[in-house]
């Protein structure tokens, strides 16, 4: 091609995309490109709307950004700017198919010039914007009036408009995903948690009057860090006319508990005793705010309806709960095949049976004692923590399905499993073809597999005994998932303990090939949950392509037994490229971040937003809080038997007083994570039901029925929900 060529290509498509962007949109600057707004320039920086998908595919929530870069020493401001300054204001008036939106503040920095405080933001910053469509049908239009003030030596006011158009027909994500998931992980925290949390609010002494309209005073903030603080700040927020100046921070020897002495101005008889205030701690990337009440002298105490428990009381709980998991449908296949595989062995002796049976508790106890130290690791990172949140990550889904397949065709029958003779001599005992329950290293692994599955259960007394736990102290830690452990590994070590019950099963025979089969289906059921986890999770394509390459897997293994030489090398190598590149592949095709941080609505039930609830209940609703995640088999029966069925139903799709709100932890969510935490729950299924006779919220356990469901809207409001049914 020419360059006369090229050039008249080039200068024809500049045309008709001019032509074209006068056609589409007529308000302010027109978008150069589908996921990103024109940017806005000037002398002090530039501004443009940025969104992590390219168009709307049937979703009630969009994650868009404002994204600001800034030229040297100029600044915005965050939404209290302190002394001077405001902070961006926002008109979406003129958008069409936008219902609301929700915005949200990193964590900002404070500036001071000629004593002068202020805060806000320099050189880049993005501020996540959770944009709410009318109908997730129809494309939006974004039509952005903005004005905000960027500051330097001179304060410069600046107005413009902003437009983006997002069509309806693809969700697929942009390449400014991750720079808004970057942003949105700055925003502070709501509430405290384990790696940072405030102590004590209190008025540092009295308050002087210094002039007839205004008080000057303190007050002494505590706050106490997991990890050695680097360089604490905190903002305040109060009344119109209470000024916070620049704290006094003092740390304590250890580095992990700093007292904060803010210096307070109160005019026109404004005064912040037993008022809330607003404080925001941050500290390096870490960051929280949480609201307060200034008292005088007092520990702050945040307010709960749990009662004081001990120990002893938790560990009993969750012995019990271990031993219930093996009853859930993600164990019970497992502890069947084990008993499965001594009834296929009669004659075993009990040494063998004993060593089997004790191999696997143990696999079971070491495998929740290494859980336990995984959620120590996090929760002293200021991670989020909780009850199967591994199933969070699309690296581990795959993982667990890989396996399952694996455990599914074994039982069909498509290979037999010979471990080699070096990892035999490890274990101390010899490998016995056929009889691989004789080995301690593959009985000590089934018991860890057991366990793994067990983590998407949520069995009854689990989730208060893993509150307790994650809430406690390491040693608590400790104690609770070892209690846990042996719990779920009772049946196992009382086999161990009397060989004779092996006695009472059943003798070898042609149903023994039936029921592996029925276990190997159960297994196929289980790899079908998963990839159905996934595809949510991440998206259909990715769910498609690990669906083939099981099958692909499958069938390698089957075809195996009628191959010889170095076809069967060929074989064994296509398996393991296959397992890597299932592994892989959701990284690859990841949709992840076009899903919003505070879950999707669908059908009747409202997104998670529990800062609407107080408001909800003094309006005279009842809201039901039901919080779930795709791979949460115990949320599964609870839908199918309670809440998606019968009068329960009708209660929550169609009555005018009953506000269905649903938060969906499929993926990690820290604002999900926080609102459990306040209840002291780090697991799900979690429903609670609020009204005005329980406005702080009536928990209900984890395995519902009808007339618990009842009986919480009950004490929450009475018999009103249910007097015409």
């Amino acid at each position: 091609m020419t360059f006369n060529s090229v050039r008249y290509t080039a200068l024809t498509i500049a045309a008709l995309s001019f032509y074209l962007g006068l056609g589409i949109c007529n308000f302010g600057t027109a978008q150069t490109e589908v996921s990103a707004s024109k940017w806005f320039e000037n002398e002090q920086g530039k501004v443009r709307l940025i969104s992590a998908t390219r168009g709307v595919k049937n979703s009630k929530n969009i994650q868009l950004g404002l994204q600001f870069k800034l030229k040297d020493n100029w600044k915005i401001y965050w939404r209290t700017p302190g002394d001077a300054g405001y902070p961006p204001q926002l008109d979406w008036k003129n958008s069409s198919n936008l219902k609301q939106t929700l915005f949200t503040w990193p964590a900002p920095t404070r500036f001071q010039v000629l004593g002068f405080q202020t805060i806000g933001y320099k050189k880049e910053v993005v501020f996540p914007i959770v944009a709410t469509v009318n109908n997730p049908e129809r494309s939006v239009q974004l039509r952005l009036a903005l004005n905000y003030l960027t500051c330097d030596d001179i304060c410069i006011p600046i107005k413009t408009n902003l437009a983006l158009n997002l069509p309806s027909d693809n969700g697929t994500p942009t390449e400014y995903l991750d720079l808004i998931r970057d942003f949105a992980s700055r925003v502070p925290h709501e509430g405290s948690n384990d790696s940072l949390k405030i102590l004590q609010v209190e008025t540092a002494g009295e308050f002087k009057t210094i002039d007839k309209n205004v008080r000057k005073g303190f007050i002494r903030l505590v706050i106490e860090s997991a990890l050695p603080l680097i360089n604490p700040d905190v903002f305040v927020e109060g009344p119109e006319l209470a000024f916070f100046s620049l704290p006094q921070i003092k740390l304590g020897d250890d580095g992990k508990k700093a007292v904060m002495t803010i210096p307070v101005s109160e005019e026109g008889g404004t005064k912040i005793e037993h008022t809330s205030l607003r404080f925001t701690i941050t500290d390096g990337q870490r960051s929280i705010t949480e609201n307060h009440l200034v008292s005088t002298g007092s520990l702050i105490s945040q307010p709960s309806s749990h009662v004081q428990i001990s120990l002893p009381f938790i560990l009993g709980l969750a012995l019990i709960g271990g031993i219930i998991l093996n009853l859930m449908p993600c164990v019970l296949p497992v502890l069947s095949i084990k008993i499965l595989g001594l009834v296929a062995h009669s004659g075993t002796t009990n040494t063998t049976i004993r060593m089997s049976f004790l191999a696997s508790s143990l696999g079971i106890l070491f495998s929740f004692l290494v859980i336990a130290t995984g959620l120590i690791i996090l929760k002293l990172t200021g991670s989020a923590v909780g009850w199967g949140i591994q199933f969070q990550e699309p690296w581990f889904i795959v993982s667990l399905t890989v396996i399952v397949s694996l455990f599914a065709y074994n039982l069909f029958g498509f290979f037999e499993l010979n471990l080699p003779s070096w990892l035999g001599n490890l274990a101390g005992r010899p490998i016995i073809t056929n009889e691989l329950h004789q080995n301690f290293s593959v009985n000590f692994a089934a018991g860890s597999f057991a366990t793994i599955l067990a983590t998407p259960c949520s069995a009854p007394f689990l989730g208060t005994a893993v509150g307790f736990a994650l809430a406690g102290s390491l040693t608590e830690i400790y104690a609770v998932f070892a209690a846990l452990g042996i719990g779920m590994a009772l049946p196992y070590f009382l086999i161990a303990l009397f060989p004779v019950l092996a006695n009472w099963l059943p003798k070898p025979g042609v149903w023994m090939v039936r029921v592996k089969q029925l276990l190997g289906a159960a297994l196929i059921a289980t790899a079908v949950w998963l990839i159905m986890v996934l595809a949510v999770q991440s998206n259909i394509s990715s769910a498609t392509i690990i669906s083939v390459l099981m099958i692909a897997i499958g069938g390698i293994l089957f075809g195996k037994k009628y191959i010889t030489g170095s076809w069967q090398k060929l074989a064994t190598f296509s398996i393991f490229v296959f397992i890597f590149g299932a592994i892989f592949t959701p990284y690859y095709l990841t949709q992840r971040g076009s899903l919003d941080p505070h879950t999707r609505a669908s059908d009747h039930w409202v997104a998670f937003a529990p800062e609407r609830i107080a408001e909800l209940v003094s309006n005279g609703k009842t809201v039901f809080m039901d919080v779930t995640a795709e791979w949460c088999i115990t949320c599964y029966v609870n839908k199918v038997a309670v809440l998606n069925r019968g009068q329960i139903y009708e209660v929550l799709s169609k009555s005018g007083n009953v506000i269905a709100m649903k938060g969906d932890w499929t993926r990690p969510n820290q604002k999900i994570a926080n609102y459990l935490k306040t209840f002291g729950r780090f697991g799900i299924p979690f429903n609670a039901v609020y009204g005005p006779k329980a406005k702080e919220g009536v928990v209900l356990p984890e395995l519902l029925t009808t007339g618990i469901v009842r009986a919480g809207f009950r004490k929450a409001s009475g018999d009103i929900i249910f007097s015409k049914k």
